[in-house]
């Protein structure tokens, strides 16, 4: 009794201090997606700012598309020299540069050399990620008793949405506490703020290697050692085997590579349509995401746990299905309820009373004149009307029609919270898809290699298909202008064929000793 007590208390200290760097590096990881809107305008040339924030989101995806590179080279070192070294390597490789792209000055102070710095940093930033979850989820599988491992190993995987919650409380902390009058807070924030939440984060790095520094290494790869059977040549032994390569190929193409895009596009997506497309304010488009994750975050428990007694195979392809069926009627709701030109028609044409309308300014030329206006519905919703006139100057009698768009929109309270649920339903299915997918792919590799084997396959899922779903489903919405979700159609189908492969070729046995 008081082994399997102690046994207990030790996989708890191993999964919070190995949960607590993982979070970290996540935080600092998403602090710049999180940040897309601001940090376009600073480190971009403003002549067009649908093309900034693009070079925005590639700068963004450009840390996903290295992170294979980065499980080739620390998954080699982990199974070489450790799981405990070298993922405290990584999380101070990606401090550092999350601490220096806080330093990096505008586009406007160093022009160009400003984007080529901070890209540079990204992928600084890619590279340590991609050998981060590896060594993480491995060090805490190989810890934990082979018939809980997918209870233990889902702490783990809440770290990521963890990681995105906390970056958007601090910067929604930052953004409010710079000054007692809240459009000057949001200008400073602006202008210099957004840098702080890059700053501090190196307090919670330096805390972080502290607790790592006193890790054990974990049991399984000691004992290998002790035995001299560590891996000579990780890569070679990992992708030169035919056997092995095979489950690397499965474990991507049937597993990684459908929940990657369903992680990016349930969080990442969600907030740029809601903000961007539907144009919800800064902050309503960050709280919505915030809640969804607290009251989401603990399926990734339950569904791990449950992968325990069921296997893991139909729990992340049965996330995939309702992703592939429910993605395009959840954002038709996003953008049903927000349409401002139905919401106003219906209003007027019933007995409510008409739209309260403050105007803010008028401006333009004999020719052009631009009306912003600021208007509430009776139920508490408002948003920006800014209409563009045309009109013949001589006369001053309108000669087009005017074009109306509406920015800044505010939920009232109903819509806020049906908006909550449409995103929670996305993190539903991330955390199905994900809950389980740590203790099945150290499941499929000998322990030798499983630094190796897993953290490429998960990279390339996550970091190529997943990691480029916000850049891809942007670009598409520039292109096919007429279809405001055509972007979902890239996730929905990298999922499909994720889905198909899966179900034909993963086994959904429970037999977690097979490769030890």
């Amino acid at each position: 009794m008081s082994t399997k007590s102690n046994n207990t208390q030790g996989i708890w200290k191993v999964i919070g201090a190995s949960s607590v760097g993982t979070l970290i590096e996540w935080y600092d990881f998403y602090i710049f997606g999180s940040l897309a809107t601001v940090i376009a305008k600073q480190f971009f040339p403003q002549t067009n700012p649908t093309a900034a924030l693009l070079s925005t989101l590639a700068t963004f995806a450009a840390g996903f598309i290295v992170r294979p590179f980065g499980a080739l080279v620390f998954g080699r070192l982990g199974d070489l020299i450790g799981r405990k070294y070298t993922f405290l390597l990584t999380l101070v490789l990606m401090g550092g540069s999350t601490f220096a792209i806080g330093l990096v000055p505008s586009y406007e102070s160093i022009g160009f050399a400003a984007p080529i710095i901070v890209l540079l940093l990204r992928l600084i930033q890619g590279l340590a990620l991609g050998g981060e979850y590896g060594g993480a989820a491995t060090y805490v599988a190989e810890h934990a008793p082979a018939e809980r491992r997918g209870y233990y190993t889902s702490w783990i995987q809440t770290t990521a949405t963890l990681g995105l919650f906390v970056s958007l409380g601090i910067i929604l902390l930052t953004r409010h506490s710079l000054d007692a009058n809240l459009d000057e807070s949001i200008r400073k924030f602006n202008d210099w703020g957004w840098r702080i939440p890059f700053l501090v984060s190196i307090i919670l790095v330096i805390v972080s290697i502290y607790i790592r520094m006193k890790m054990n290494e974990s049991p399984l790869f000691a004992k290998l050692k002790s035995e001299g059977k560590v891996s000579v040549n990780p890569l070679k032994e990992s992708f030169g085997h035919r056997t092995n390569l095979k489950m690397v190929l499965l474990a991507l193409f049937g597993a990684t590579m459908g929940q990657g895009v369903v992680w990016y596009t349930g969080q990442f997506y969600a907030q740029s349509f809601i903000e961007n497309v539907c144009k919800i304010d800064f902050d309503q488009s960050r709280t919505i995401i915030i809640w969804a994750i607290v009251f989401a975050t603990p399926f990734f428990v339950v569904f791990g746990a449950w992968s325990d007694k069921i296997g893991r195979k139909w729990i992340m392809l049965a996330g995939m299905l309702v992703a592939i069926v429910s993605y395009r009627p959840i954002y038709r709701q996003f953008m049903d309820l927000t349409n401002v030109a139905s919401m106003e028609k219906t209003m007027l044409a019933g007995s409510e009373k008409p739209v309260v309308k403050k105007e803010l300014m008028k401006s333009g030329t004999d020719s052009l004149i631009t009306s912003t206006t600021l208007k509430t519905l009776n139920n508490g919703f408002s948003y920006k009307a800014v209409s563009v006139d045309t009109v013949q100057a001589a006369s001053g009698i309108v000669k087009a029609a005017s074009v109306i768009s509406y920015t800044e929109k505010k939920l009232d309270n109903s819509t806020y919270w049906k908006f909550v649920f449409l995103v929670f339903i996305q993190v539903l299915f991330v955390t199905m898809v994900y809950g389980p997918i740590a203790a099945f792919l150290v499941e499929l590799f000998p322990t030798k290699i499983r630094y190796t084997s897993m953290s490429l396959p998960y990279h390339i899922g996550n970091g190529i298909f997943g990691g480029l779903t916000p850049f891809i489903a942007t670009l598409l919405t520039t292109i096919y202008t007429a279809d405001k979700m055509v972007g979902l159609w890239y996730p929905i189908i990298i999922a499909a064929v994720s889905l198909f492969i899966g179900a034909l070729y993963i086994s959904n046995r429970i037999d977690p000793d097979v490769n030890d």
